[in-house]
């Protein structure tokens, strides 16, 4: 594909996600399985896209070298700096413990469950079931943020699926080595194994410290968010060079330089920039990623191996559930107990994505089977993010793992301030004199007594579901932010503050913002 070629498919696609995104503003489904959807529609229509793709196209856009190399470093490192390592301190035992010990035991039941139904060779079995213990529970992360779901599991399911992805890759590779080479030593893969995740990791921490200090000396956000993407795919890179855990080594830097970096080496109007910067680029990263997963997802060729994939995704959530029923127990050891009901989204919400498919296109393409992995690979992608997906809402209220009735309590908001608008309406009708006074006292007494209704149920359900209080207080703290920010810039307009004073003031009220917002 030429240059121009590239530049105009990734405009063309950014104006799918756009549109997508604009359609899914208005209806009540997940955004990145909106664009799944959307995906699909290319390639089972065959809509034409720059004579690429969706129009019987055979070059794949899925290479593990723009997912690995492109994708994946700028969607760790965003994920990793709004890491709090306070929280991530709390819950470290049941991330790690299923982030590590999770994804071998899910590796071994998996495979094993696959040769099984499948009759595969046992490595070749095993190979799949690494590259696809995996997850990557982006859809379900935005759910727990729109839903208001517990701050503590959200941490739980992003640091598992943070860390989770590096030891996947790690043991598929020494796995790979055992396909390919024929020999296995169970002692060499576990020095292998902890020599890339520490090498990785201690790179990673190096890595973000050392640009940390750069920044302290640099007061000028356009380089220093430069710094931080240098870091974000420099870490990536030198890891692999290094023949260490680049995937490990970017969440390091990215949790070293998002709460210690920003923290101490940058000014509030730097790490307003920063989040904002990331925030956007991961946006991008994301919705290219989902939307080409569907393109690649080709329907003709799913339905016709509908039954190993089925068998494929039953043995992924066999392993799945083992791994989150049987471990979660362990954590209370430690003094880290998961809820029962907090096991059900861990289990049902360990989605599938990006990483499974790099891996799976990365096998080597004389290998025994690579086809079939392939194709079960797509198919267990396309189901977690679709079923899984789709019924991941439902499954939380269930649950009850959301603030209970937060819609009702939003059409009780919305009426009680309509009413105000019809109050403020008849006192102007009645000040021109466009109807009577006795009318008005009518009207009035109607509108006092729904009034009186909608007060009281509102103060039932803030007396029932203290967390609805909370979120109003902080969209109200917002409000007032914002309020602060105009007359500020009023001010300065004016000329009755000095510029340089009204852009410290408003770093300062944007910083307080964004807190709000990541809180």
């Amino acid at each position: 594909m030429s240059t121009v070629a590239a530049v105009e498919l990734v405009i063309v696609l950014l104006i799918a996600v756009s549109i997508v995104a604009l359609v899914t503003s208005r209806l009540k489904i997940p955004y990145t399985i909106a664009l799944v959807f959307a995906g699909i529609g290319i390639d089972l229509f065959h809509i034409p896209i720059m004579g690429v793709i969706g129009a019987g196209g055979q070059e794949r856009l899925l290479t593990p070298e723009v997912i690995f190399v492109l994708f994946l470093p700028g969607l760790l490192f965003e994920s990793a700096i709004n890491i709090d390592v306070a929280h991530l301190r709390e819950n470290l035992r049941p991330i790690l413990l299923l982030a590590v010990a999770g994804v071998a035991l899910a590796t071994a039941i998996t495979g094993y469950a696959i040769g099984t139904f499948l009759g595969l060779p046992l490595v070749i079995a095993m190979l799949f079931g690494a590259l696809i213990s995996a997850t990557d529970p982006v859809s379900v992360i935005a759910l727990f943020k729109d839903l208001n779901a517990n701050k503590r599991l959200a941490v739980i399911v992003e640091g598992e699926s943070l860390f989770n992805d590096g030891t996947a890759a790690v043991i598929f590779q020494v796995i790979l080595a055992a396909a390919v080479t024929g020999q296995f030593s169970l002692t060499e893969g576990l020095r292998h194994f902890v020599t890339v995740a520490i090498g990785g990791a201690g790179l990673g921490v190096l890595v973000g410290y050392a640009a940390s200090h750069i920044t302290a000396q640099v007061d000028e956000p356009r380089i220093e968010i430069t710094l931080t993407t240098i870091v974000a795919y420099g870490s990536y890179l030198l890891a692999e060079s290094l023949h260490v855990s680049g995937v490990i080594a970017v969440v390091a830097a990215g949790v070293t330089v998002g709460n210690y970096g920003a923290l101490f080496g940058m000014t509030p109007r730097t790490r307003v920039a920063l989040w904002s910067f990331w925030e956007y680029f991961a946006f991008v990263i994301n919705s290219l990623v989902f939307l080409l997963v569907g393109i690649e997802v080709h329907v003709s060729e799913m339905l016709g191996s509908w039954r190993s994939i089925l068998l494929a995704a039953a043995a992924v959530l066999l392993g799945r559930m083992i791994v989150v029923y049987g471990l979660s127990p362990l954590s209370a050891l430690f003094g880290q107990r998961l809820r029962v009901s907090w096991q059900h989204v861990l289990f049902w919400g360990g989605l599938h994505g990006s990483v499974s498919i790099a891996l799976a296109l990365s096998l080597p393409v004389n290998l025994p089977h690579r086809a079939e992995l392939l194709t079960m690979t797509f198919g267990v992608v396309a189901f977690s993010i679709l079923v899984q997906g789709l019924t991941m809402k439902p499954l939380l209220r269930w649950l009850n793992l959301v603030e209970g009735g937060g819609e009702e309590f939003s059409m009780l908001k919305a009426r009680q301030m309509a009413l105000a608008a019809a109050g403020r309406e008849l006192s102007s009708l009645a000040g021109t004199h466009f109807i009577t006074p006795a009318t008005e006292r009518a009207l009035a007494q109607e509108l006092e007594h729904e009034r009186g209704e909608i007060e009281t149920g509102i103060r039932g359900m803030q007396e029932d579901t203290p967390g609805l209080v909370d979120e109003e207080v902080r969209v109200a703290r917002l409000r007032l932010i914002h309020a602060e920010q105009s007359a500020i810039q009023r001010a300065a307009i004016e000329g009755a503050v000095p510029a340089n004073v009204a852009e410290h003031l408003l770093a300062g009220a944007a910083e307080r913002i964004q807190k709000l917002t990541r809180s």
